[in-house]
């Protein structure tokens, strides 16, 4: 199968591309990323030799059109993510996640391609720490920030070309990856890196904030299991189970790191915070018998705090960047 990875020199779509070729070695990847500040080109560097990579942009139609006509398969990655960057500035995220998307629809649309689009569970806002449900597939849409709305906006569209224009496609929406290779400026690489190089975590508001974790390569063996076997036109939420809060979060990585559980500050709440997401990932696991391997968060936790202590190459060049940035907007409470 030849397989166009879109956005797969990020975080997730990196793991899909070394995942990918550890478990389908047969498959024949090309890796198109415009190369952001958000790709590392180092965490492909080991596959280069067995991977095509383009450097361009999912919203550039003269690129994406030659590389769509000869996949059998593309695969969306390619998106802004970071929620604290589309409240700064919002036109990126407009320009990627809508334009992108539509520019690659076209192009499938033109060369009869399959497409599994990734999006995320922010589409449908937030939970109250109270309420005893979880989001499904038939969940209302409620975005809370550009981020978000532009990923809502994304989803829409591959309905809408599926439904007009009977292209072959597939959705999923999943819960907040954590693993290797993840930014930093992200939320558990951030305080991983901050105990390393000794800078106190910080927590917005309360820190009583709830995501569902699902480790990286969970995610990605739930994208194949789409590929192969869901329907088209269908969504699938994805999930592991994983729901903590982000302080409890903060204390597992102290404690992990020799440090002391309430060692952290906490800062001024960022804007349109959603408080608490959790999936419910029925229809993924009875229709096409995906289950998660990381059932425990713990562990998986440990094992992401080993490899950042063990890979400080990799994102020591960029940490003191990244916290100046958070620098110029954080206030910590007393």
């Amino acid at each position: 199968m030849r397989v166009l990875v879109t956005g797969g020199a990020g975080f997730i779509g990196a793991n899909f591309v070394l995942r990918t070729l550890a478990t389908r070695p047969d498959a024949q990847l090309t890796v198109l990323d415009k190369f952001t500040y958000a790709a590392n080109p180092s965490t492909l560097q080991p596959v280069a030799d067995r991977i095509r990579v383009v450097r361009g942009d999912i919203a550039d139609a003269a690129t994406v059109d030659p590389l769509v006509a000869e996949s059998d398969l593309v695969v969306n990655f390619a998106a802004e993510s970071h929620n604290d960057n589309s409240l700064a500035d919002p036109s990126a995220f407009v320009q990627t996640n809508l334009v992108g998307t539509y520019t690659l629809l076209e192009a499938v649309r033109r060369h009869d391609v399959r497409l599994h689009h990734i999006s995320t569970d922010e589409v449908y806002g937030d939970l109250d720490l109270d309420d005893p449900t979880r989001f499904t597939e038939e969940t209302a849409y409620n975005p809370s920030s550009p981020y978000s709305s532009t990923k809502a906006g994304s989803d829409m569209l591959v309905r809408a070309w599926v439904r007009s224009f009977g292209i072959a496609a597939t959705i999923s929406n999943c819960s907040n990856n954590y693993g290797p290779y993840q930014h930093i400026e992200k939320f558990i690489p951030r305080q991983i890196t901050n105990v390393l190089t000794g800078v106190r975590p910080k927590l917005y508001g309360d820190g009583r904030n709830v995501r569902d974790w699902i480790h990286v390569d969970d995610h990605n063996d739930a994208v194949w299991a789409v590929v192969d076997r869901g329907r088209i036109g269908e969504t699938y939420l994805i999930g592991a189970d994983g729901e903590v809060d982000n302080r409890t979060v903060v204390e597992a990585i102290l404690t992990a790191l020799g440090q002391p559980a309430d060692a952290f500050d906490f800062v001024t709440d960022r804007a349109g915070h959603d408080r608490r997401y959790a999936i419910d990932s029925h229809r993924l696991r009875t229709e096409l018998g995906w289950r998660p391997a990381y059932t425990d968060f713990a562990s998986g936790l440990a094992a992401t705090i080993a490899w950042y202590r063990e890979n400080r190459d990799w994102w020591a060049p960029h940490k003191e960047g990244v916290e100046a940035a958070y620098a110029r907007t954080q206030q910590i409470l007393d």
